[in-house]
């Protein structure tokens, strides 16, 4: 059908209105506690689903579809439903947050995840892990820039096709926009907003996969039947083999280890949990959490089989990688208006990840390194223009490092992979800090950068998996600081 002004429209009108109203939070914060932890006053069930909407990138959005939709050799490398058994350890991870990580959160006033390496160990801790969290976040968020452009460009590539480099413009459109609202709104403006996102995206991924269903003939039946004959509906795989990603052995060990370090040592996610009022409020927001993310996984599978099963009927426009299916799909065949809507909720998950990972990694630079080393307070008011203007300096950032992206491959292996291999050496060190008593600072320095060092020579050497990752780096980074730890002492 392709895109109509109707759904130019829709598009445009989304983008514009969320921006609007991300900037009317400006009035909100007088100070940096408020620019990034909102005052503590924002209710559990509201941080709950901002958890959820900033987890949920445009990687997730094609990325999870393109994974069911495809073939592969093994099943247990995908092309079934196979992903969920990486959830399942989502959850898990969830429960061990709210038992062991919040607790320690909430023993006095933080603003970021790594005070609490300082407080266990020293400040040497805590700038070494606040650095390779400068390091991993922008990496890994370009990636998941670069994939939002991929779905811009295939809506604007008819109507502009003679304009050279869409995909920069493509780029820049989504990243200005989203720091603006987040530049002037702070933490505030990323919560709420990302509040409207999922309902947005949600209701979009919703709309297409109804649609879905009514264009393949027969409905739901011929969706199972020709699934099933493919072997898409397999949901377990216990292999041992460790070069595969998506078994249950992967799922349970590697999707759990895989989620204790991207909620519960990551800023752009441990921040949410810092803003809620108390730690048992926290601790409903990450275990509500993962019931939704499960739910919502299960939708965007179940999106790849339905396109697989459209495709069975229908010729398969010519592609440049499974990433592109579902966007195309949108494009060429949904109502007027409906496509412009479900295109919007993949920019919505875009602008989700990008204002939350904007505002950490200003947290970040502010509390950790800025605000110690200039012996500045935390209730300076000068502080405050300059954590708007470190939001910016991270907006362009992340922009270039957008443009880079481009030739790193798949966009949601690659942006998994990228965090995967700095999170195990993270984990390891707060689990040092969190378990043991006799772990000191230059046992965990001495874990992490061993660990550091071993995972890149396992992604350069092995044929490991990337959902294993964490749980070995997790691993040497733990068993290196245990044991340095108690030499030293």
């Amino acid at each position: 059908m392709g895109f109509s002004a109707l759904d130019y429209a829709v598009l445009a009108a989304y983008l514009a209105g969320i921006t609007i109203f991300g900037a009317q939070f400006r009035s909100r914060y007088s100070s940096v506690s408020d620019y990034f932890i909102g005052g503590r006053n924002t209710s559990w069930w509201v941080i709950s689903l901002s958890i959820v909407a900033t987890e949920t990138s445009t990687l997730t959005l094609i990325g999870v579809p393109a994974i069911a939709f495809a073939t592969y050799a093994r099943p247990e490398q995908g092309g079934n439903l196979t992903y969920l058994q990486v959830v399942a350890g989502y959850i898990v991870a969830r429960v061990l947050i709210a038992w062991l990580f919040i607790p320690a959160y909430f023993q006095g006033e933080m603003l970021t995840a790594y005070e609490l390496l300082q407080r266990r160990f020293g400040t040497r801790a805590k700038h070494f892990t606040a650095s390779l969290f400068l390091l991993m976040r922008p990496l890994a968020e370009g990636v998941r820039v670069y994939a939002a452009s991929l779905v811009l460009t295939a809506v604007i590539s008819g109507p502009l096709a003679g304009v050279p480099h869409l995909w920069a413009w493509s780029i820049v459109i989504v990243g200005a926009l989203t720091l603006i609202y987040t530049f002037e709104g702070g933490i505030a403006a990323v919560i709420w907003t990302d509040l409207i996102q999922l309902v947005i995206y949600i209701g979009g991924s919703l709309l297409a996969a109804w649609q879905l269903v009514h264009l393949v003939p027969g409905g739901w039946p011929t969706i199972v039947a020709e699934a099933s004959a493919a072997g898409k509906l397999q949901l377990f795989s216990f292999s041992w083999d460790l070069s595969v990603p998506f078994t249950f052995w992967a799922g349970l060990f590697g999707g759990t280890c895989l989620t204790l370090a991207s909620h519960g040592t990551d800023q752009l996610l441990v921040q949410r949990l810092l803003a809620c009022r108390n730690a048992r409020d926290s601790q409903k927001a990450i275990v509500l959490s993962g019931v939704v993310v499960l739910a919502q996984f299960a939708l965007f599978l179940g999106i790849g089989l339905m396109l697989f099963a459209y495709y069975r009927f229908n010729p398969l426009p010519p592609l440049a990688s499974n990433d592109e299916i579902f966007p195309a799909f949108i494009v060429r065949s949904l109502p007027h208006g409906v496509a412009g809507l479900v295109i919007a909720a993949i920019f919505a998950a875009a602008m989700s990840n990008l204002s939350g990972s904007l505002n950490s990694l200003a947290s970040t630079s502010i509390v950790d390194f800025y605000a110690p080393l200039s012996d500045r307070g935390l209730d300076d008011p000068g502080l405050l223009r300059i954590s708007r203007w470190l939001t910016a300096g991270w907006g362009v950032a992340l922009i270039a490092i957008a443009f880079v992206a481009r030739g790193w491959g798949s966009v949601f292996t690659t942006g998994l992979t990228i965090a995967s291999l700095v999170y195990g050496p993270m984990l390891g060190t707060f689990l040092l800090a969190l378990l043991t008593r006799s772990g000191t600072e230059t046992g965990a320095l001495a874990g992490i950068t061993v660990s550091l060092a071993a995972m890149l020579l396992v992604r350069l050497f092995t044929p490991l998996a990337w959902t294993w990752y964490v749980l070995v780096g997790t691993t040497i980074a733990f068993a290196v600081g245990y044991v340095v730890s108690r030499i030293r002492r």
